[in-house]
């Protein structure tokens, strides 16, 4: 579910987890022109915030929530007590940024924990809920797994509350630090499911990518 809204979408969010330094790194000008530097300056940066700006208006667009076979509900991060059934997700007018709180702030923020209930997020946005809120808006909308990413899983994947959720965890040694593997859910005709298993590449693999020469719409 790679596709759908995810809260690091948000502008100010990918800022901080560097999307906006990727973009400008993808334009980095190293030539200085005697003359034309603040010319070459100013083209470099409209051009760098432009493609930044349309990226995140993109992502504004992206939904909210996935469904598979009307029995598999993929979401980035939880359930939200504003929301009972999916059409109240489907009401949503999801054309926007994330808000720092609400129904869609809920669904990119909130966690599964071992409580019954709600409990207000550590994180500051969404809420944690228990097991008894999955079996609830599993049996009232007719889902047989909620599965959700936002969590680091050390073993790749974790699954909850008697099979009725999984966390799936897709990036390797996350911050280059955490040592955790990742893992990639495959459902087959039967939506019968399997998870794929890997580790990061090991850094001798990993190549360094070669300097590209300076585009000439910016000479």
């Amino acid at each position: 579910w790679n596709d759908v809204k995810r809260d690091k979408q948000k502008s100010s969010r990918n800022k901080i987890y560097f999307f906006f330094f990727k973009q400008k790194t993808a334009y980095e000008i190293s030539a200085c022109l005697v003359g034309s530097e603040m010319c070459i300056r100013d083209r470099y940066q409209r051009r760098v915030h432009g493609v930044w700006r349309y990226c995140t208006e993109i992502f504004d667009y992206l939904s909210l929530s996935a469904l598979i076979e009307d029995k598999i509900f993929c979401v980035h991060g939880g359930l939200s007590p504003s929301i009972n059934t999916l059409d109240d997700i489907r009401a949503i007018d999801r054309k926007q940024e994330v808000p720092h709180d609400g129904a869609m702030c809920d669904l990119m923020w909130s966690d599964p924990e071992e409580i019954d209930g709600w409990a207000l997020s550590p994180r500051g946005a969404g809420y944690i809920f228990g097991g008894d809120v999955v079996q609830t808006f599993n049996r009232q909308n007719n889902i047989e797994l909620i599965c959700r990413a936002h969590q680091l899983a050390m073993e790749g994947y974790k699954v909850m509350f008697d099979e009725q959720l999984v966390t799936v965890w897709s990036a390797p040694n996350y911050c280059y630090r955490c040592g955790n593997v990742a893992a990639i859910l495959e459902l087959d005709e039967n939506l019968s499911k399997s998870y794929r298993i890997f580790e990061a590449a090991p850094q001798e693999n990993r190549g360094v990518p070669a300097k590209k020469s300076i585009p000439e719409y910016f000479l």
